[in-house]
This record gives structure tokens, C-alpha cells and sequence, in this order.
């Protein structure tokens, strides 16, 4: 015996669009109007850059200046990934400075977080930088040929130009 009460009668009908399914449409949608992989790669560079050196802060304090400079470092990266996700205006700026700071990384911060923050904080700026909005879509229109004339009706002839005869 079974407790299916559904009809025998072919598949269930479609479900309605569901709300992940929205959600992540509007994801994209909101995704593709600014530097979005540019900030991934800038923030996961700055990541690195600033969590690999970070020690307790008896170690940070014996380093001296260069752990602070490392730490910093990832702390302005970090900041020019969210600057690139909340104004994409600003992306050329946010670019500059986080390829700036990646590179500037090098000899602050343990070669740049072993060089993989380094590498990231680069292709993210660099990325911002030459990163472009995407242009709305045209609705494509069909081209419609010109009905043709009804019978017993002469065929539309272009207007003479000055000077010729009718």
C-alpha cells in the first residue's frame, strides 16, 4: 500500500522560479556591472599578505617595522578590493594603488606573502584597471521588407531631383 496521492497522470508541472534561482540571477546581474574578479584577486592577495607574517604580537614586536609594513600592506589591499566592488568608478585608482602596494610588498612583507600574494595583488589591480562596464544589449529588431504595392496601384517611385522631368 502506498501513501502517494498524487494522480497516476504524467510528471508534476514546473515549479515556479525559486528564490536561489532569482538570487543568483541577480547576483550575476549586479556581479557584471563592476571589477568583481579584479577585488577577488586584490582581497586574496591582501590576505595573504597580511595572515602569513601575522604572529602573536611578541613576534610582531621583535620584527620591528617590517612585520607592522607587511601587515599594512594587506590592510591597504584589502581596502582597494572593497573600493573596486563598491565603486567601480573608482576602479583605475583602486588599480593603481593595489598594484602599487603588491609590489611594494616585496621587500616589506616575506617577498610579498612568498610571492602568491604578490602575484594576486598585481593581476587584481591590474585587471581593475583595464576592466570595462558591460554594455546594456540591443534588442534585436527585425527588418521588415516593404509591403508590397497593392494591385491595380502604381509601385512608389523616387521623387525627381531638380531639374530632371517627371
Amino acid at each position: 500500500m502506498t501513501t502517494d496521492t498524487r494522480p497516476a497522470t504524467g510528471p508534476d508541472p514546473a515549479p515556479p522560479a525559486s528564490l536561489p534561482r532569482r538570487a543568483h540571477r541577480a547576483f550575476r546581474r549586479w556581479r557584471r556591472t563592476r571589477p568583481f574578479w579584479a577585488s577577488v584577486w586584490t582581497g586574496l592577495g591582501g590576505f595573504v599578505i597580511l595572515f602569513l607574517p601575522l604572529a602573536p604580537l611578541g613576534k610582531i614586536l621583535q620584527v620591528g617595522i617590517g612585520g607592522i609594513a607587511g601587515m599594512a600592506g594587506g590592510v591597504v589591499l584589502m581596502a582597494m578590493a572593497l573600493l573596486m566592488l563598491l565603486l567601480p568608478s573608482q576602479r583605475h585608482t583602486a588599480g593603481t594603488i593595489a598594484v602599487v602596494a603588491g609590489v611594494a610588498s616585496f621587500p616589506l612583507s616575506n617577498l610579498g606573502g612568498l610571492f602568491v600574494g604578490m602575484i594576486l595583488a598585481v593581476l587584481g589591480g591590474s585587471m581593475a584597471f583595464g576592466w570595462l562596464p558591460e554594455k546594456p544589449r540591443k534588442k534585436w529588431r527585425r527588418f521588415r521588407r516593404p509591403a508590397a504595392p497593392a494591385e491595380g496601384t502604381a509601385p512608389d517611385r523616387p521623387l525627381p531631383l531638380p531639374g530632371e522631368p517627371a
